[in-house]
């Protein structure tokens, strides 16, 4: 009876080799559509139509509402995808948005918002669970916080339910990493609220917010920071 030889140990390497990359070419698209497939649920910005006449002075200590309705308190994310063929976009957003803004005759003297990152959600429950883990790392770093360094000017904004805008300079802390930035926001008197919104467009390698290495896709340095801020006076 013959024997079969063993195969020579750079073939079964080879082998192992080739293999394993292609349970890798496999599983990436997988892994890819788990984390940043669809487009997820972004912020989106101020909703004119829903916008009314102002029926308070813009003076006072406002604190971010939690009421659900038009022009609702929400915060969140949006990244770039690269892909092949094109670019696409996923975002996540949460309403567990809080702080507090000081107007003192007709300007900003004071302003801090902190937003709960362990709760921003997308559209798929596993894709979440990645981002919080690998990306965002919210056991480490659970907050996202803005807060006001220069005061700034809302007594031109307009009080018959149109949309105006203010322009904001702040420390912004992403990943327990800060830097200023100076944004112009979409702003709107309502009622008795005051409804400020914008896309703050940022780096991520500014905030040392990595991704793991992926296959099939990459994940663009730029991204947004999506916020709309109701505010109700206080006093």
């Amino acid at each position: 009876m013959n024997k079969q030889r063993p195969l020579p140990k750079p073939v079964l390497v080879f082998a192992f080799i080739f293999i394993v990359s292609l349970a890798l070419l496999a599983i990436a698209p997988v892994v890819y559509a788990l984390m940043f497939g669809d487009h997820g649920v972004k912020t989106e910005g101020i909703d004119a139509d829903r916008v009314q006449e102002a029926t308070t002075d813009v003076d006072g200590s406002w604190v971010v509402s939690d009421r659900i309705g038009p022009n609702q308190s929400s915060a969140g994310f949006t990244f770039f995808e690269i892909l092949p063929a094109e670019q696409k976009v996923t975002s996540g957003s949460t309403r567990s948005v809080d702080g507090e803004v000081h107007i003192e005759q007709g300007v900003v003297t004071a302003g801090d918002i902190s937003v709960d990152m362990a709760s921003v959600t997308t559209d798929n429950d596993r894709r979440d669970v990645n981002v919080r883990r690998s990306i965002l790392h919210t056991d480490e770093y659970p907050k996202a916080t803005f807060s006001l360094t220069e005061p700034a000017e809302v007594s031109h904004l307009p009080d018959d339910g149109t949309v105006g805008t203010v322009e904001l300079t702040g420390d912004l802390t992403i990943h327990g990493t800060t830097n200023r930035v100076t944004h112009e926001f979409d702003a709107a008197r309502s009622g008795d609220n005051l409804v400020v919104a914008g896309d703050i467009p940022i780096r991520r390698s500014d905030y040392g917010v990595e991704t793991p290495e992926l296959v099939a896709a990459k994940i663009a340095d730029e991204g947004e920071v999506n916020i709309r801020l109701n505010l109700e006076k206080v006093r």
